[in-house]
């Protein structure tokens, strides 16, 4: 387990997270903002012209459900999280189809609610999440937007333990819909230096890093598998397709903020990213089964707290996957599909002091820039694990 000064180092954070989380949501509704959601699909981008017979067909279902109905079968199911994250999956695998046509998903609502903090996204909508399905070659996919969230929900129950319903919702999901295949994709910091924006990790692996509300549960430091074959024989069309995006992921030229700084050369020049899909498969770009690291908190990778030796990459939830999957008899395949939407930050920087924490702003205004360009090469690597199924 984390010890509980990790819980005290970043006070901060945990509101950080849960802000992130529900960037672009409507205030009163909680549903993502007809205005940002335009504002994302509207956006100019390159074209993405799939293999032929394998483009993503999306399938609303007519007539429309009730938001009670039981979720449709598939042989696969994408689940998603915030609104960034949301339009690059429904850019890529639901086209033409915005998020907020996606179906609206209530059902046994009311065995949730006793379990999420008064004002999370769930308890505001009273809504578990959206769904689309759609189709890649001869696979139904089921693609979801969850409102719950292991950084949103819990209710405290102890001293380091709270309530986490979206464990439930993901056994919700799997009793209802009998996925073979599980796949959970979002953002997510980088750990590894040579890790750039827009890259995407994939693993079958996913490790609790708890250090808050969470850090004295019984799977605080848990590391959970699925051990099956990866497909990658769809690959090399994703990075054909990822680094049309290129010009999404320029990070402009740096300089001092302000005058006040000694200064007087250019403006140091980005490095281009180039977008690429990093596995976890041996002799490949890290260990067999180097896992997601889970936190309750906002984490980020540095180059002092050197993170890469303990995981893929950090975000906040798809180690609940894993131990849901855990405690079933039969559970689907699975695997995590994370984006990085900021790089590994200079671990130099002030963290502490000058009323600033440098680092943090930084990995901040890296996630706010760059989540939904690097959402939508995340995407394009699901499509690749689906394609080759």
């Amino acid at each position: 387990m984390i010890s509980s000064t990790a819980e005290l180092a970043h006070p901060e954070r945990k509101e950080i997270a849960r802000y992130l989380l529900s960037r672009g949501l409507d205030p009163v509704e909680l549903i993502p903002a007809p205005a940002r959601v335009a504002q994302l699909l509207g956006a100019a981008a390159p074209p993405i012209d799939f293999p032929d017979g394998f483009a993503p067909r999306p399938a609303p279902l007519d007539p429309a459900p009730l938001p009670d109905d039981p979720l449709p079968p598939a042989d696969v199911v994408v689940i998603t999280w915030t609104v960034d994250e949301l339009a690059g999956l429904a850019q890529v695998l639901t086209p033409g189809v915005s998020p907020q046509r996606w179906h609206r998903y209530t059902r046994h609502f009311a065995d949730y609610q006793d379990k999420i903090r008064p004002h999370a996204p769930a308890a505001t909508s009273r809504r578990l999440g959206s769904y689309l399905p759609t189709r890649i070659g001869n696979t139904s996919v089921l693609c979801i937007k969850s409102e719950l969230h292991l950084n949103q929900d819990g209710i405290k129950t102890g001293e380091g333990t709270a309530t986490l319903p979206v464990k439930d919702f993901f056994k919700q999901i799997i009793d209802e819909v009998r996925p073979s295949v599980f796949l959970t994709i979002g953002t997510a910091g980088s750990v590894f230096d040579d890790f750039q924006l827009g890259d995407v990790v994939i693993t079958r692996a996913a490790k609790f890093r708890l250090a808050d509300e969470f850090r004295n549960e019984p799977f605080n430091g848990q590391i959970f598998r699925s051990d099956w074959a990866l497909p990658t024989s769809h690959l090399a069309n994703a990075r054909d397709l990822m680094r049309r995006f290129v010009a999404e992921l320029a990070e402009p030229p740096f300089g001092p903020p302000h005058p006040g700084f000694v200064f007087s050369g250019p403006l140091i020049e980005a490095p281009r990213n180039d977008p690429d899909v990093k596995l976890e498969l041996a002799g490949r770009d890290m260990p067999e089964f180097h896992p997601i690291l889970t936190t309750d908190y906002f984490e980020y990778g540095t180059t002092t707290n050197r993170l890469d030796k303990e995981g893929a990459a950090v975000e906040m939830g798809d180690a609940v996957l894993g131990l849901a999957c855990a405690e079933l008899i039969d559970p689907p395949r699975w695997a995590v599909v994370r984006n990085m939407s900021d790089p590994v930050i200079n671990g130099d920087l002030p963290a502490k002091q000058f009323h600033l924490n440098e680092q943090t702003t930084w990995a901040v205004g890296y996630y706010t820039a760059y989540g939904r360009w690097t959402s939508t090469t995340g995407a394009i690597a699901t499509w690749a694990v689906i394609a080759g199924l």
